[in-house]
């Protein structure tokens, strides 16, 4: 039987993909679902994903790559994640009478001024595609400008708010809470270089206040973690180390968490989030901020989101996050947060309510694949 094919370039991608890839199983047990990324470490978190499901990398796009894949293969629909978007790729599964949906597509101003330089180019391959469900309506509007037809676009909501409920009470977070007893815990998660020496800086600021504060430190690609690693011990912190099954002592002062597929982990033993990708200019413009707010957690981001602008602007304005742009900043903020456990406690709650507000996502992505099956 054909599978359906999911294209989800990496990590953050096969992460967001995880409720349509449940809910197809669910809907269409008789069907394998493959899923291609095209980086290592999203790879590592779909062979994860168990039985229905399958792993391999995106081909190349060269046209006879593409048809030697489809042939074998022989998908019945293509659903993008996103909006990774290959010429050759979406040409050749059009020829071959493949549907093509784009899902929880998004396109920030940035990218649009981008595809504005190619329109032409973006014309011949946007063509292909059968139609794009976007995020938010400022995600539409922005396709509709580079001359997508409208009747081809639709809103969906972002699937992200439809990620599984994660059990807070499993074996692994219940044990760690026991390492870290009723100390201040904080996560600094998927950041970037240039970020961590900013972070740390924080964490020492916070220490200077409280003494027996941690951070648990989660760099967003594993080719870094030997280098934060050495970062925080050049920074005079002690350190134990995920990956190495190293105990929180007393001593502890920073845990790297350098492993991949853990973040939910982490997140549940922290009290409070600082989002990476947010720090450094306008090149990165963010990471999920909804995985902290489905489990309650305030929130502390760089000023660079762009990239889950709404989301984050919803977050904000609810109070759920708050917006630092240097390590002094952060720290007093990480301060007031553990300073004022109700404070913490509401805001965690509202971001929360604005989770639990757009669960629709899923059921109108379903809807709408259903029309091609």
């Amino acid at each position: 039987m054909s599978p359906f094919w999911i294209h989800a370039v990496s990590v953050g991608e096969v992460i967001a993909a995880k409720p349509i890839i449940y809910a197809l199983r669910e809907k269409y047990p008789d069907s394998l679902i493959l899923i291609t990324t095209t980086t290592a470490t999203g790879a590592a978190i779909a062979c994860k994903l168990g039985n229905g499901t399958k792993h391999c990398y995106m081909p190349i796009d060269f046209t006879f790559a593409i048809n030697g894949f489809l042939k074998r293969i022989n998908p019945k629909i293509m659903l993008i994640m996103e909006t990774e978007l290959w010429p050759n790729t979406l040409n050749a599964v059009k020829k071959a009478g493949i549907p093509i949906i784009v899902i929880n597509a998004r396109l920030s101003e940035r990218s649009m001024r981008g595809y504005r330089w190619v329109q032409p180019f973006f014309h011949l391959f946007a063509k292909n595609i059968d139609h794009i469900l976007c995020q938010f309506e400022d995600d539409a509007d922005r396709f509709v400008q580079l001359g997508m037809d409208e009747q081809h676009i639709s809103v969906s909501g972002s699937v992200k708010f439809d990620a599984p409920i994660f059990d807070t009470m499993c074996v692994r977070v219940f044990e760690l809470k026991q390492q870290i007893k009723q100390r201040p815990v904080w996560i600094a998660a998927s950041t970037h270089a240039g970020e961590d020496d900013i972070l740390l800086d924080s964490h020492q600021a916070v220490l200077s206040k409280k003494s027996d504060a941690l951070m648990i430190l989660v760099p967003r690609h594993p080719e870094r973690f030997s280098d934060v690693a050495k970062l925080i011990e050049q920074k005079g912190m002690s350190l134990s180390r995920h990956s190495q099954d190293h105990v929180i002592d007393d001593n502890t002062q920073v845990y790297l968490g350098d492993t991949m597929g853990d973040m939910m982990t982490l997140l549940a033993t922290s009290t409070v989030s600082f989002m990476g990708g947010s720090l450094v200019g306008d090149k990165l413009g963010g990471h999920n901020l909804l995985e902290p707010a489905l489990l309650a957690k305030p929130q502390i981001i760089g000023p660079s989101y762009y990239n889950f602008q709404v989301i984050a602007d919803q977050l904000i304005d609810a109070g759920a996050c708050v917006v630092k742009a240097d390590a002094s900043a952060i720290a007093e903020a990480l301060l007031a947060f553990f300073n004022d456990p109700e404070k913490c406690r509401k805001s965690g709650a509202a971001g929360l309510s604005i989770v639990e507000k757009n669960r629709r996502a899923l059921t109108n992505t379903l809807t709408t694949i259903a029309r091609w099956i």
